[in-house]
């Protein structure tokens, strides 16, 4: 919700019950005092930045209500202060409810910035909707606290530099995060990450994971027993997502009536990995709508990858994540 008038401001916060406005004012103190310098300035820059509709300039938010100094102190604010990420880090993990598996969620984001000629560091990133684009991209870890609904907490938020990916920079930040957990969080991945290089980098993370993969990937089964001559098999039998007839025998199979889609179809294979982490064993899932409600729009089946220390129900899995997810 955006306000762009102080008096509106004022009429919302005299709304909100007592208790919820005092964990807000809490909270808020507890980021004011991990801003190091020029805090006051750099605080009321967030805030503006938060509560403006639009931003035509970075002068511009100088104006805004909220900001309540001389346009000279946005630029102060930047030049100045320095936030204590890590502090700041632990802080926001300290809000995660670990009374059951929390969910995280994490991506890449691409800035193009073409014309930003003198902008440190810009790359060459492939873009979907225009190609190869010049700018900078940016890894992003949130913490999903409700079943339904878009809010998420930003744990994360940092730019991938040259020297690093998009898969080392999620690792890296899957690190920290989990560290500071007392739960082994259950984290979502889209398919950029569904591939055995990130399963590869997360292979000493106390995490689960829960990977979308494309629906032209290969993974291979357990290897047959050592037959006593040459060097024993890496890799079982082929299983490609795009020719049923390497399908093998499913380990699951469950069906679910979804409210919103209809009939889902959930198929369940055990014991898989990626041709290059033949350690890291993953469970693969295909997830299909075989009876849509209402419509004739045809469901493209959805592949996941489940990695972690023990495999979630399926029937109770299945139908609040996946239904959704297809």
């Amino acid at each position: 919700m955006i306000f762009t008038d102080c008096r509106k401001v004022n009429e919302y916060i005299t709304n909100i019950d007592p208790m919820i406005f005092e964990q807000l004012r809490q909270f808020r103190q507890t980021i004011y005092e991990h801003l190091g310098k020029a805090k006051d300035s750099m605080f009321e820059l967030m805030d503006a930045v938060l509560l403006s509709p639009s931003i035509p300039s970075f002068v511009s938010l100088s104006q805004s209500p909220v900001f309540r100094r001389q346009w000279s102190s946005t630029y102060a604010a930047l030049q100045d202060g320095r936030i204590h990420r890590a502090k700041l880090m632990r802080q926001l993990v300290k809000e995660i409810s670990v009374n059951e598996q929390p969910l995280l969620v994490g991506d890449s984001s691409l800035w193009l910035r073409p014309e930003a000629k003198t902008l440190q560091d810009r790359g060459f990133h492939h873009n979907e909707d225009e190609g190869i684009g010049v700018g900078q991209s940016y890894s992003t870890l949130a913490w999903v606290p409700e079943a339904s609904g878009s809010w998420v907490l930003p744990l994360r938020h940092e730019r991938i530099t040259s020297f690093e990916s998009a898969l080392t920079k999620a690792a890296f930040q899957l690190k920290q995060v989990s560290r500071q957990l007392s739960v082994r969080p259950l984290v979502a991945y889209d398919r950029h990450y569904g591939n055995g290089k990130f399963l590869n980098h997360t292979a000493e993370i106390e995490i689960d994971l829960l990977l979308r993969l494309a629906s032209n990937r290969c993974v291979y089964g357990v290897p047959p027993a050592y037959s006593g001559r040459g060097a024993p098999h890496k890799h079982g039998h082929k299983f490609k997502f795009n020719d049923p007839l390497t399908y093998p025998e499913a380990s699951e199979i469950l069906e679910v009536e979804d409210p919103q889609l209809g009939r889902v179809r959930v198929e369940r294979w055990s014991h898989l990995h990626f041709r290059n982490a033949p350690k890291r064993e993953m469970e693969v899932l295909r997830i299909e709508v075989i009876e849509p409600i209402g419509r004739r729009r045809k469901f493209k089946p959805l592949w996941l990858a489940w990695v972690g220390v023990t495999m979630p129900i399926l029937v109770v899995y299945g139908v609040n994540t996946f239904g959704a997810s297809a």
